[in-house]
């Protein structure tokens, strides 16, 4: 397989050293708004109710707006980077490895696609984590007896998460499911929203002051700043592109300018509404904090539980479309052949992500590891390098050097949140246990 850029120049790595499947999913099947739609549902996510604990507590006011609207504008820019390399060499890389293997060799395909899987099956991780605290959220409303302890509403949140899988078979046929997506995030978002400012309004003045010392604060500020990344990017645009019907760079295009435009609103707002409301005392998941009509906080509770399993499918679509292609698994989830499959196989990796949630309910730690070693690397320092290797003839020695200042600088921080991230893990082993039953602590 080989690489040709734009300008006619290229390496060749040998036809046939990677073998590319066919994908047993759809392609090319949908439209610019429905793709953005996926991607803001991301973004607008339950994690949304956790970033005004885990990004502005430990920046402060200046380091935490400054750090949002720059990773909004870094995120947007690394994102149509890739997006723009979708169609290299006359064809559509529909899966990242793909590409990366198109432009490097078999190395790092099979190195970007061990990357992916490891961040990918994380963000799962913290999904199901995610519905598992949202419903004891609600459970705690009514009765809050310690009977029911966290890694049991994991579970359920498991369970809930494969009957989803088995029900939808591939991203496109998510399709109404976005629909819904969209009103359960307004629900909670907006519930948050509204009753953190009549807390705020009511509230005596609130501290602001960054908690902890000055070697702590040190750590945690990197570790906020792999939040702030971790916030806007999801590592798998080529497989999203994938779905989007042609012209597939342009239309992709649109999607992510209504991704970081019009689909950031709403986890903004909330972010710094929280922050406002209840300064260094924001919790990791925000319904935590407000106070309101119990029916209204156990609907929006209940909403987050349903989003988290949407949100954690097309999440988990990269690794699903892997498998129902090496297996020839297409056509109608009724099929019994294609149920069977699906039950047992998307089971399989599912109860493997609830266990290590109920296991480690403070896998925030591990998603700042692997944000250090996956997310940061596939979104900002492979991105850059790959842009630059496959349009290399058009660059000039400016925006080369650009792109390798970009590469250094994201390299050096991931090296830097990747001890944060250790440090972390260190500290909440000592402190917490396995199996833990913890209020909300997943980032």
């Amino acid at each position: 397989m080989g690489i040709r850029d734009e300008g006619g120049s290229g390496s060749s790595h040998g036809d046939g050293e990677i073998e590319i499947p066919e994908t047993a999913h759809q392609v090319s099947n949908d439209s610019w708004f429905q793709v953005g739609v996926v991607l803001s549902t991301g973004i607008n996510s339950a994690y949304a109710l956790g970033y005004a604990g885990a990004i502005m507590v430990p920046l402060g006011w200046v380091g935490g707006v400054v750090g949002l609207i720059l990773s909004t504008a870094i995120s947007l820019y690394a994102s149509t980077l890739i997006a723009k390399l979708h169609e290299l060499g006359g064809k559509r890389h529909i899966r990242y490895r793909d590409l990366a293997g198109f432009i490097y060799g078999p190395t790092v395909y099979s190195l970007v696609w061990a990357l992916q899987s490891a961040n990918l099956f994380l963000i799962n991780t913290g999904y199901v984590i995610l519905g598992g605290q949202a419903l004891k959220a609600f459970y705690v409303l009514f009765r809050d007896d310690h009977v029911m302890k966290l890694p049991y509403f994991i579970i359920i949140a498991g369970v809930a998460c494969l009957l989803f899988a088995v029900a939808i078979p591939h991203l496109s046929a998510l399709r109404i499911w976005l629909g819904v997506s969209a009103f359960l995030s307004l629900v909670y978002l907006l519930a948050t929203f509204v009753l953190s400012i009549k807390d705020g309004v009511n509230a005596p003045p609130r501290d602001y002051n960054i908690p902890g010392t000055t070697i702590g604060k040190i750590f945690t500020t990197i570790g906020a700043a792999g939040n702030v990344v971790f916030a806007f990017n999801s590592g798998m645009i080529p497989e999203i592109q994938a779905t989007v019907k042609e012209p597939a760079v342009r239309n992709m295009m649109k999607a992510l300018y209504f991704q970081f435009t019009v689909g950031v609103m709403p986890m903004l707002a909330v972010t710094f509404v929280g922050y406002w409301a209840y300064g260094s005392s924001s919790s990791a998941y925000l319904l935590n904090n407000v106070h309101g009509p119990v029916w209204l906080k156990a609907f929006a509770n209940i909403c987050a539980f349903l989003q988290a399993i949407i949100s954690l499918h097309i999440f988990a679509s990269p690794t699903y479309e892997y498998l129902d292609t090496k297996y020839g698994i297409k056509g109608s989830t009724l099929i019994p052949r294609n149920l069977r499959f699906r039950t047992l196989v998307r089971g399989g990796y599912l109860v493997l992500t609830t266990f290590l949630a109920s296991l480690l309910p403070f896998i925030g730690d591990f998603i700042s590891l692997n944000g250090a070693t996956s997310v940061f690397p596939l979104t900002f320092i492979l991105t850059n390098h790959m842009y630059m290797v496959a349009k290399r003839s058009r660059l000039s020695s400016l925006e080369k050097s650009w792109h390798w200042l970009n590469v250094v600088f994201f390299g050096c921080l991931s090296f830097a949140a990747f001890v944060a991230a250790l440090r972390l893990i260190i500290v909440d082993s000592n402190t917490y246990h396995v199996f833990a039953d913890l209020m909300v602590y997943f980032l």
